[in-house]
């Protein structure tokens, strides 16, 4: 049975998560049924408010899986995204849905060149489809596409038009990632105070760069509904990324939308049913993300976070790290020890310190290496603290079919996965993994057993480091 949808809640902003749809039009990401069941689930147990479950009419597996989720009785509302085609609408309302969101493109360049239709046909055509997805007895979202290179006062009469045929969301998609935040404002502002019962959502692509704050722009000028996808996936360079949206809103604005704690599994889930690794230096969830380098940086920190954070990892969950390298301070230095259980003198310190700048070459000291450098300045046998965590070397052969570097790319998404190497010989890829114990090994090796295209693995324990 269903439960109380969270959209029935009025709120400042609702976020409609797509990766389901938008994020499969990635190239080279397809989701199974049971991926789509699983990241649907994690996205509601997050709080999300409305998931977007795809275009039905497309394949019979994104039909099925549009069907099963919207059979969960997830708290979030289930979007079925249509053309403005009645097959599709029936198809979505066949799916028991509870919004239909319709698309058509609105730019002069769409009109001709796409629907090769006149302005007044195209406002035909959305008046009609509008009213007929309504006629299912279900809510109805218009998304007015490539709407920032609409002409304004057509983009007007095509929000008016959806909104009398019974839309109670109109979507302006910047289909091309074109806006800037002031052009992103005055849009929403414009629209809203000439359409002011409507209720108007951003979906903002990332072309030059700029969804987020594009989609912050909308939200300021208007917008009450923000698209996002886990880790910003979809056509091209994606849309608005649910983390770096979710967070931003709280910082900038106090508003809460989802468990912020949930982001980092929602993200390495969709990193590994896609295959898509983000790099280090990804806001929010990227490894760098909480990890200081520079010495003042380091320095600034530990006398106080705020002073090069913009908000605490323990918000998300995360912790906070800083590197040694050349670029280290006596500070940083002492606090790592210090960390270690290492208590070294002012002048060993300094000793320290400076061979770890006079070694420029290294790219940073990993705790090991850090105090072997201790052992060579003060001459006292350091022991390193019995290790946290269990390590082991997975050894994965390959099917002769499948592109070995793929099966590279996903294994190293999982998480407990912190090395991937691609060998020669009789197997086919290294795996370093690092797990708190015996069972998390085992759900990390069977997690990599599940792999589409390994044959078999071979595991060896990690029972001391020199």
């Amino acid at each position: 049975m269903s439960r109380q949808k969270r959209t029935s809640v009025r709120k400042p902003v609702y976020l409609v998560d797509t990766t389901l749809r938008e994020g499969e039009q990635t190239p080279g990401v397809s989701f199974t049924i049971d991926q789509k069941l699983e990241i649907a689930r994690k996205l509601d147990e997050a709080g999300i408010d409305m998931i977007e479950a795809g275009h039905p009419a497309v394949a019979p597996d994104i039909e099925k899986a549009v069907r099963l989720i919207a059979r969960q009785g997830f708290e979030a509302e289930i979007i079925g995204h249509c053309r403005a085609v009645k097959h599709d609408i029936e198809k979505a309302a066949e799916c028991e849905v509870d919004r239909i969101a319709i698309f058509y493109g609105v730019s002069d360049l769409h009109l001709k060149y796409k629907h090769k239709v006149s302005r007044e046909e195209a406002l035909n055509i959305i008046a009609e489809h509008v009213s007929f997805a309504k006629s299912h007895g279900v809510k109805v979202r218009f998304t007015a596409e490539d709407a920032s290179r609409a002409d304004i006062d057509f983009l007007i009469q095509v929000v008016k038009t959806a909104y009398e045929a019974g839309a109670d969301r109109v979507s302006l998609a910047d289909t091309v990632g074109i806006l800037t935040p002031f052009k992103a404002k005055t849009l929403f502002e414009t629209v809203k105070k000439a359409v002011p019962g409507v209720e108007l959502d951003i979906h903002a692509h990332n072309d030059l760069g700029m969804a987020v704050a594009n989609s912050l722009a909308a939200f300021e000028g208007g917008a009450s509904a923000i698209h996002v996808t886990v880790n910003g996936i979809g056509e091209r360079c994606g849309i608005a990324s649910l983390q770096e949206i979710a967070v931003a809103l709280k910082v900038h604005y106090n508003i809460d939308t989802i468990d912020l704690k949930k982001i980092m599994e929602l993200s390495k889930l969709v990193e590994k049913y896609t295959g898509i690794v983000l790099p280090p230096h990804a806001p929010v969830v990227g490894d760098n993300a909480f990890t200081h380098k520079a010495g003042v940086h380091v320095a600034g920190v530990l006398a106080n976070p705020q002073t090069y954070e913009p908000y605490p990892p323990e918000m998300i969950g995360r912790t906070r790290d800083w590197v040694i390298d050349k670029y280290t301070g006596k500070k940083a230095v002492k606090a790592r020890l210090e960390r270690l259980g290492v208590q070294v003198s002012e002048e060993e310190l300094e000793q320290i310190v400076r061979k770890i700048k006079e070694r420029s070459g290294t790219r940073s000291w990993r705790d090991e290496d850090l105090l072997e450098l201790v052992e060579e300045v003060t001459g006292r046998r350091v022991l390193l603290r019995p290790p946290e965590k269990l390590e082991a070397l997975v050894w994965v052969k390959c099917e002769s079919n499948i592109y070995t570097t793929a099966i590279a790319r996903r294994i190293a998404a999982i998480p407990g996965v912190v090395e991937v190497m691609e060998v020669t010989g009789e197997y086919d890829i290294i795996v370093k993994i690092a797990v708190k114990d015996q069972q998390e090994l085992n759900n990390v090796v069977e997690t990599i057993r599940e792999v589409k295209g390994v044959q078999s693995t071979h595991t060896q324990l990690v029972l001391k480091k020199m």
